[in-house]
Protein backbone atom coordinates (compact mmCIF):
# COMPACT_ATOMS: atom_id res chain seq x y z
CA UNK A 1 0.00 0.00 0.00
CA UNK A 2 3.49 2.30 -0.47
CA UNK A 3 1.26 4.59 -3.00
CA UNK A 4 -1.87 4.86 -0.87
CA UNK A 5 0.33 6.34 1.72
CA UNK A 6 3.00 8.19 -0.26
CA UNK A 7 2.97 11.42 1.39
CA UNK A 8 0.31 10.00 4.08
CA UNK A 9 -1.95 12.30 2.11
CA UNK A 10 -5.11 10.07 1.83
CA UNK A 11 -4.56 8.98 5.77
CA UNK A 12 -4.43 12.38 6.70
CA UNK A 13 -7.92 12.58 5.01
CA UNK A 14 -9.49 9.55 6.41
CA UNK A 15 -8.31 10.81 9.49
CA UNK A 16 -10.26 13.70 9.20
CA UNK A 17 -13.27 11.89 8.03
CA UNK A 18 -12.97 9.39 11.30
CA UNK A 19 -12.52 12.72 13.28
CA UNK A 20 -15.78 14.55 12.17
CA UNK A 21 -18.00 11.04 12.66
CA UNK A 22 -16.77 11.00 15.93
CA UNK A 23 -16.42 13.87 17.64
CA UNK A 24 -19.60 16.04 19.53
CA UNK A 25 -17.61 19.22 18.35
CA UNK A 26 -15.74 20.07 15.44
CA UNK A 27 -11.50 20.14 15.72
CA UNK A 28 -9.43 22.56 17.69
CA UNK A 29 -6.97 23.39 15.09
CA UNK A 30 -3.58 24.72 16.23
CA UNK A 31 -2.58 27.47 14.44
CA UNK A 32 18.57 20.44 -1.53
CA UNK A 33 20.93 21.33 -2.36
CA UNK A 34 22.67 17.92 -3.34
CA UNK A 35 22.97 16.28 0.55
CA UNK A 36 26.40 15.51 1.45
CA UNK A 37 26.35 11.74 2.03
CA UNK A 38 29.37 10.11 4.39
CA UNK A 39 29.82 6.43 6.03
CA UNK A 40 29.87 5.77 9.53
CA UNK A 41 33.21 5.46 10.30
CA UNK A 42 33.17 4.86 14.08
CA UNK A 43 30.30 3.61 16.28
CA UNK A 44 28.96 7.54 16.21
CA UNK A 45 29.59 9.24 12.88
CA UNK A 46 31.84 12.44 13.51
CA UNK A 47 30.52 15.54 15.46
CA UNK A 48 32.79 17.31 14.58
CA UNK A 49 33.07 20.34 11.53
CA UNK A 50 33.38 18.60 8.28
CA UNK A 51 30.88 16.39 7.50
CA UNK A 52 33.31 14.75 4.25
CA UNK A 53 35.26 15.69 1.33
CA UNK A 54 32.03 17.74 -0.28
CA UNK A 55 31.33 19.81 2.12
CA UNK A 56 32.35 23.40 2.19
CA UNK A 57 32.67 25.25 5.46
CA UNK A 58 30.55 28.35 4.60
CA UNK A 59 27.24 26.11 3.78
CA UNK A 60 25.37 27.35 6.33
CA UNK A 61 23.14 23.84 6.72
CA UNK A 62 24.77 20.60 6.18
CA UNK A 63 22.87 17.72 5.45
CA UNK A 64 24.01 14.40 6.06
CA UNK A 65 22.67 10.74 4.92
CA UNK A 66 24.52 8.43 7.28
CA UNK A 67 25.56 4.73 5.98
CA UNK A 68 26.03 1.82 7.92
CA UNK A 69 24.47 0.99 11.07
CA UNK A 70 22.88 4.00 10.57
CA UNK A 71 21.29 4.00 7.72
CA UNK A 72 18.36 5.87 7.21
CA UNK A 73 19.06 8.62 9.66
CA UNK A 74 19.64 12.34 8.10
CA UNK A 75 21.33 14.77 10.18
CA UNK A 76 21.02 18.54 9.78
CA UNK A 77 23.54 20.67 11.58
CA UNK A 78 23.26 24.45 11.72
CA UNK A 79 26.95 25.87 10.90
CA UNK A 80 26.57 29.77 10.78
CA UNK A 81 29.28 30.30 13.40
CA UNK A 82 29.61 34.02 12.94
CA UNK A 83 26.20 34.41 13.95
CA UNK A 84 25.67 31.90 17.04
CA UNK A 85 23.12 29.78 14.19
CA UNK A 86 20.65 32.68 14.21
CA UNK A 87 17.78 32.46 11.64
CA UNK A 88 18.18 34.12 9.18
CA UNK A 89 16.45 34.43 5.60
CA UNK A 90 18.64 32.57 4.17
CA UNK A 91 19.30 29.66 6.77
CA UNK A 92 15.20 29.30 6.61
CA UNK A 93 14.90 28.97 3.01
CA UNK A 94 18.10 26.50 3.05
CA UNK A 95 15.90 24.40 5.93
CA UNK A 96 12.97 24.81 4.49
CA UNK A 97 14.17 23.17 1.68
CA UNK A 98 15.91 20.69 3.13
CA UNK A 99 12.81 19.44 4.90
CA UNK A 100 10.75 19.72 1.68
CA UNK A 101 12.81 16.95 0.04
CA UNK A 102 13.28 14.75 3.48
CA UNK A 103 9.51 14.28 3.51
CA UNK A 104 9.30 13.01 0.87
CA UNK A 105 12.02 10.73 1.03
CA UNK A 106 10.50 7.21 1.64
CA UNK A 107 14.76 5.92 2.97
CA UNK A 108 14.51 8.51 5.47
CA UNK A 109 13.61 6.89 8.82
CA UNK A 110 14.71 9.95 11.51
CA UNK A 111 16.08 13.43 11.61
CA UNK A 112 18.55 14.76 13.85
CA UNK A 113 18.80 18.18 14.25
CA UNK A 114 21.81 19.88 15.68
CA UNK A 115 24.52 22.19 15.66
CA UNK A 116 27.86 22.72 14.06
CA UNK A 117 29.20 25.25 16.00
CA UNK A 118 30.39 24.47 19.23
CA UNK A 119 28.34 25.54 22.36
CA UNK A 120 25.22 26.69 20.70
CA UNK A 121 22.65 25.31 19.01
CA UNK A 122 21.22 28.06 17.74
CA UNK A 123 20.23 31.68 19.20
CA UNK A 124 16.90 32.33 17.53
CA UNK A 125 16.46 35.32 14.83
CA UNK A 126 19.11 37.28 13.53
CA UNK A 127 18.19 40.52 14.81
CA UNK A 128 21.15 42.02 12.91
CA UNK A 129 19.27 41.45 9.89
CA UNK A 130 15.87 42.20 11.08
CA UNK A 131 17.18 45.44 12.77
CA UNK A 132 17.98 46.27 8.57
CA UNK A 133 14.78 45.38 7.65
CA UNK A 134 11.63 47.49 6.96
CA UNK A 135 8.83 47.38 9.85
CA UNK A 136 6.95 45.64 6.81
CA UNK A 137 9.48 42.88 6.05
CA UNK A 138 9.31 41.87 10.20
CA UNK A 139 6.21 40.76 9.95
CA UNK A 140 6.98 38.75 6.71
CA UNK A 141 10.33 37.02 7.73
CA UNK A 142 8.29 36.16 11.23
CA UNK A 143 5.68 34.64 9.43
CA UNK A 144 8.21 32.70 7.38
CA UNK A 145 9.86 31.61 10.34
CA UNK A 146 7.03 30.13 11.86
CA UNK A 147 6.02 28.35 8.61
CA UNK A 148 9.25 26.93 8.59
CA UNK A 149 9.51 25.82 11.63
CA UNK A 150 6.35 24.12 10.93
CA UNK A 151 7.09 22.68 8.40
CA UNK A 152 9.95 20.75 10.53
CA UNK A 153 7.35 19.58 12.71
CA UNK A 154 5.08 18.43 9.62
CA UNK A 155 8.12 15.82 9.38
CA UNK A 156 6.54 12.42 8.82
CA UNK A 157 9.21 10.77 10.32
CA UNK A 158 10.66 10.91 14.35
CA UNK A 159 12.57 13.83 14.90
CA UNK A 160 14.67 14.72 17.73
CA UNK A 161 16.69 17.95 18.63
CA UNK A 162 20.64 17.82 19.75
CA UNK A 163 21.22 20.30 22.33
CA UNK A 164 24.65 20.60 22.91
CA UNK A 165 24.43 24.76 23.33
CA UNK A 166 22.11 27.67 24.11
CA UNK A 167 18.80 26.89 22.50
CA UNK A 168 17.48 30.76 22.95
CA UNK A 169 13.79 31.83 21.83
CA UNK A 170 13.63 31.04 17.90
CA UNK A 171 16.07 28.26 18.39
CA UNK A 172 14.16 26.96 21.12
CA UNK A 173 11.00 27.39 18.94
CA UNK A 174 13.05 25.10 16.61
CA UNK A 175 13.90 22.66 19.30
CA UNK A 176 9.88 22.31 20.29
CA UNK A 177 8.78 21.26 16.87
CA UNK A 178 10.73 18.10 16.96
CA UNK A 179 9.33 14.85 18.68
CA UNK A 180 12.45 14.68 20.98
CA UNK A 181 14.78 16.72 22.90
CA UNK A 182 18.65 15.83 24.14
CA UNK A 183 20.24 18.31 25.82
CA UNK A 184 23.56 18.43 27.11
CA UNK A 185 23.36 19.45 31.09
CA UNK A 186 25.44 22.57 30.56
CA UNK A 187 23.18 23.51 27.61
CA UNK A 188 20.50 26.75 28.50
CA UNK A 189 17.43 27.02 26.98
CA UNK A 190 14.50 29.99 27.43
CA UNK A 191 11.88 31.82 25.23
CA UNK A 192 13.21 35.29 25.57
CA UNK A 193 11.60 37.25 23.74
CA UNK A 194 9.64 39.42 26.04
CA UNK A 195 12.84 40.99 27.15
CA UNK A 196 12.71 42.55 24.11
CA UNK A 197 8.95 43.76 24.49
CA UNK A 198 8.14 41.00 22.00
CA UNK A 199 6.69 37.49 21.93
CA UNK A 200 7.43 33.98 20.94
CA UNK A 201 6.68 34.25 17.43
CA UNK A 202 7.13 30.98 15.50
CA UNK A 203 5.06 28.54 17.91
CA UNK A 204 6.64 29.47 21.08
CA UNK A 205 3.33 30.11 23.39
CA UNK A 206 1.59 27.41 21.48
CA UNK A 207 4.30 24.29 21.74
CA UNK A 208 5.91 24.98 25.38
CA UNK A 209 2.43 25.06 27.44
CA UNK A 210 1.79 21.81 25.43
CA UNK A 211 5.32 20.33 26.40
CA UNK A 212 5.26 21.69 30.10
CA UNK A 213 2.20 22.48 31.06
CA UNK A 214 0.06 25.88 30.82
CA UNK A 215 1.14 27.65 34.27
CA UNK A 216 4.87 26.81 33.99
CA UNK A 217 5.22 27.88 30.43
CA UNK A 218 3.94 31.48 31.50
CA UNK A 219 6.07 31.51 34.05
CA UNK A 220 8.74 31.03 32.21
CA UNK A 221 7.58 33.17 29.26
CA UNK A 222 6.78 36.21 31.39
CA UNK A 223 10.06 35.79 33.34
CA UNK A 224 12.20 35.42 30.19
CA UNK A 225 14.20 32.92 32.18
CA UNK A 226 16.90 30.34 30.83
CA UNK A 227 16.74 27.12 32.40
CA UNK A 228 19.90 25.05 32.12
CA UNK A 229 19.95 20.86 30.80
CA UNK A 230 19.24 19.55 34.85
CA UNK A 231 16.19 21.97 35.13
CA UNK A 232 14.88 21.87 31.16
CA UNK A 233 14.72 17.65 32.49
CA UNK A 234 12.71 17.99 35.60
CA UNK A 235 10.21 19.95 34.21
CA UNK A 236 9.54 17.75 30.88
CA UNK A 237 11.31 20.31 28.45
CA UNK A 238 13.67 17.36 27.67
CA UNK A 239 13.70 13.85 27.45
CA UNK A 240 17.33 13.25 28.12
CA UNK A 241 20.01 14.73 29.63
CA UNK A 242 23.52 13.96 29.47
CA UNK A 243 26.83 15.34 30.74
CA UNK A 244 28.94 17.66 28.20
CA UNK A 245 32.14 15.81 26.86
CA UNK A 246 35.25 17.00 25.65
CA UNK A 247 34.23 16.88 22.17
CA UNK A 248 30.72 18.76 23.07
CA UNK A 249 28.76 16.54 21.15
CA UNK A 250 27.37 14.32 24.09
CA UNK A 251 23.26 15.39 23.14
CA UNK A 252 24.20 14.58 19.65
CA UNK A 253 25.87 11.10 20.09
CA UNK A 254 22.74 10.27 22.61
CA UNK A 255 20.12 11.35 19.89
CA UNK A 256 22.00 9.24 17.30
CA UNK A 257 21.71 6.31 20.09
CA UNK A 258 17.85 7.30 20.17
CA UNK A 259 17.45 7.20 16.39
CA UNK A 260 19.81 3.72 16.23
CA UNK A 261 16.32 2.55 18.78
CA UNK A 262 14.25 3.59 15.64
CA UNK A 263 15.78 2.07 12.77
CA UNK A 264 14.61 -1.84 13.05
CA UNK A 265 10.67 -0.61 13.86
CA UNK A 266 8.29 -0.57 10.52
CA UNK A 267 8.65 2.56 8.60
CA UNK A 268 5.13 2.87 7.65
CA UNK A 269 3.81 2.28 11.47
CA UNK A 270 6.50 4.89 12.47
CA UNK A 271 4.68 7.46 10.09
CA UNK A 272 1.49 6.13 11.02
CA UNK A 273 1.92 6.00 15.16
CA UNK A 274 3.37 9.67 15.00
CA UNK A 275 0.27 11.01 12.74
CA UNK A 276 -2.36 9.47 15.18
CA UNK A 277 -0.39 11.07 17.91
CA UNK A 278 0.06 14.78 16.88
CA UNK A 279 -3.44 14.55 15.61
CA UNK A 280 -5.25 12.70 18.55
CA UNK A 281 -3.12 15.26 21.22
CA UNK A 282 -5.26 18.39 19.76
CA UNK A 283 -9.00 16.60 20.28
CA UNK A 284 -11.31 15.01 22.68
CA UNK A 285 -10.65 11.08 24.06
CA UNK A 286 -13.23 9.75 21.70
CA UNK A 287 -12.49 11.89 18.34
CA UNK A 288 -8.46 10.84 19.53
CA UNK A 289 -9.53 6.86 19.54
CA UNK A 290 -11.81 7.47 15.82
CA UNK A 291 -8.29 8.82 14.73
CA UNK A 292 -6.11 5.80 16.11
CA UNK A 293 -8.78 3.58 14.23
CA UNK A 294 -8.03 5.20 11.20
CA UNK A 295 -4.58 5.06 11.49
CA UNK A 296 -4.45 1.50 12.91
CA UNK A 297 -6.48 0.52 9.99
CA UNK A 298 -3.86 1.23 7.60
CA UNK A 299 -0.85 -0.77 9.06
CA UNK A 300 -3.00 -3.85 8.07
CA UNK A 301 -2.89 -4.22 4.82
CA UNK A 302 1.18 -3.70 4.19
CA UNK A 303 3.66 -5.21 3.46
CA UNK A 304 5.62 -4.28 6.41
CA UNK A 305 2.91 -5.82 8.80
CA UNK A 306 3.28 -9.30 6.92
CA UNK A 307 7.24 -8.93 6.29
CA UNK A 308 7.24 -8.26 10.76
CA UNK A 309 4.56 -11.33 11.36
CA UNK A 310 6.95 -13.46 9.23
CA UNK A 311 10.27 -12.60 11.18
CA UNK A 312 8.75 -13.20 14.34
CA UNK A 313 7.54 -16.71 13.50
CA UNK A 314 10.50 -17.04 12.23
CA UNK A 315 12.64 -15.98 14.89
CA UNK A 316 14.76 -13.16 12.78
CA UNK A 317 15.37 -9.26 12.68
CA UNK A 318 12.59 -8.40 10.06
CA UNK A 319 13.32 -6.96 6.74
CA UNK A 320 11.36 -3.77 6.37
CA UNK A 321 11.07 -1.96 2.39
CA UNK A 322 8.88 0.97 4.27
CA UNK A 323 5.80 -0.80 1.90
Amino acid sequence: MAAALRGLGLLQGRVRLAAAAAATSSFRRPGQRAPVRGGAAAAVPSAGKSYGSEAKEEEELRIRYLDDEHKGIVVLGLNRSHAKNALSKNLLKMMSKAVDALKSDKKVRTVIFRSEVPGIFCAGADLKERAKMHSSEVSSFVSKTRATINEMANLPVPTIAAIDGAALGGGLELALACDIRVAASSAKMGLVETKLAIIPGAGGTQRLPRTIGVSLAKELIFSARIVDGEEAKSIGLISHVVEQNEAGDAAYRRALALAKEFLPQGPVAMRVAKLAINQGMEVDLVTGLAIEEACYAQTIPTKDRIEGLLAFKEKRPPRYKGE
